[in-house]
């Protein structure tokens, strides 16, 4: 009887433990250049309980100008776009983080710029994520 209480112990927090972890999916995407590839982003799209959410890096090559992300996103409930833009202007890799809700797909963009706004080399658009795919 002891054995079996002790057992029921040991796997209580085992199954306590394992639906948490397969709460989230996520998708890795891979790095994305500027057209100069002095600029360059990668990072990962994952799915929780209230939507999307894309958390990436921003890597700037020593220069003059800032390593922008350019991150849009096509809304599931009225097919509009919601465009966020990240900049890193220091050399290293910048971190950035943005939620979106429900979508149909999430694009991205590199391009180098100013700290105010990007201003060219820019990649083309690139598809990270698109629902049912």
């Amino acid at each position: 009887m002891r054995l079996l209480a002790f057992l029921a112990a040991l796997a209580l927090p085992l199954t306590l433990a394992s639906p948490a972890a397969a709460d989230r999916t996520s998708w890795k995407w891979g790095t994305v250049y500027s057209a100069d590839a002095k600029a360059s982003a990668w990072g990962r799209v994952t799915v929780g309980q209230s939507g999307f959410v894309v958390s990436g890096n921003v890597r700037d090559i020593p220069g003059k100008a800032c390593s922008w992300a350019i991150v849009r996103a096509q809304s599931a409930k009225n097919g509009r776009w919601k465009t966020h833009g990240f900049y890193y202007c220091k050399p290293g890799v910048g971190t950035f983080r943005q939620s979106y809700g429900y979508v149909l797909q999430i694009k991205i963009q590199v391009c180098r710029g100013t700290a105010k706004q990007p201003t060219g080399s820019c990649s083309k658009s690139k598809t990270i994520f698109t629902q049912g795919g």
